[in-house]
């Protein structure tokens, strides 16, 4: 069992770090470039920039090099070349997160709304959809994942907010 839950924690560090990442060191320039979509609203809105978006997925994919240089063994285990599956797997987190963006400006959700799962699950969801190019979760993998990120997502982001570093708890 414990074997499992270090599978699963050292495959979720580079989403982690890519989402955390892009929150932390984001700002400047909107990838939306402030450009109205078909239907008049903000396409992605200010809380998605090119800095955020490089910056994280920059970490995301240091992290998984950290992990494969440290942990060889426990890396070679998900996958012979983590470095590339952390690379997927920062990428997806970040396109999983702008899609995420991309669905509340769509339905006139203001920014910093919380929407139960979608904020806690899009950038997991979207870093496993790419990151199967190299590694495929489990059944069960994907179910601890899902639940322990809604819980790890709400606790991290209310110590974030108690600490200052976000504007809402969630």
């Amino acid at each position: 069992m414990l074997d499992f839950l270090i599978k699963i924690l050292i495959y979720i560090i580079p989403m982690y770090i890519a989402n955390s990442g892009a929150m932390l060191f984001g700002g400047k320039t909107p990838m939306d470039l402030n450009i109205k979509f078909i239907d008049g609203k903000s396409i992605l809105g200010p809380g998605k920039t090119f800095k955020g978006t490089s910056i994280g997925i920059v970490l995301g994919t240091g992290g998984a090099f950290c992990l494969e240089f440290f942990f060889p063994s426990l890396t070679a285990g998900i996958s012979p070349d983590f470095f590339m599956l952390g690379f997927a797997l920062s990428i997806g987190a970040i396109l999983g997160d702008i899609a995420g963006s991309f669905f509340k400006r769509r339905n006139n959700i203001p920014r910093g709304t919380e929407v139960l799962f979608l904020d806690q699950l899009d950038f997991v969801i979207g870093g496993m959809i790419l990151g199967t190019i190299y590694y495929l979760p489990g059944f069960y993998e994907a179910l601890l994942i899902g639940a322990g990120t809604i819980i790890i997502h709400k606790i991290t982001n209310y110590l974030a907010f108690k600490i200052k570093l976000k504007k809402v708890p969630w």
